[in-house]
């Protein structure tokens, strides 16, 4: 997180789980960042990170792992899409202006 922190970066993240949910997720996975609720899936629906998907051969409504870098005029400069853990947070730090 201090890399983003050094480039100026803020990094959130954001889920339909409740606020409630969220948070034992946080304490139990010590994560640093801060979790959006989006319960009613307004915002990720809008961002087109919730939605079908496929799982174990079955379409199922969720969430796809997906990363938005905005700009700092607020624009979507480049967006990740299934994302996977393993160097993804070195492709973003890369990718920043």
């Amino acid at each position: 997180m201090k890399q983003f922190e050094k480039q100026g970066a803020i990094v959130l993240g954001i889920s339909p789980d409740s606020p409630a949910a969220q948070k034992k997720f946080t304490d139990k996975h010590k994560l640093k960042l801060p979790l959006l609720s989006d319960e009613d899936k307004t915002v990720t629906t809008a961002y087109g990170c919730y939605g079908d998907k496929k799982m174990y051969g079955r379409t199922v409504k969720g969430i796809t792992r997906s990363t938005y870098l905005i700009d700092p005029k607020g624009k979507v400069a480049k967006i990740w899409r299934n994302v996977r853990v393993d160097g993804h947070a070195q492709n973003v730090l890369e990718a920043l202006p």
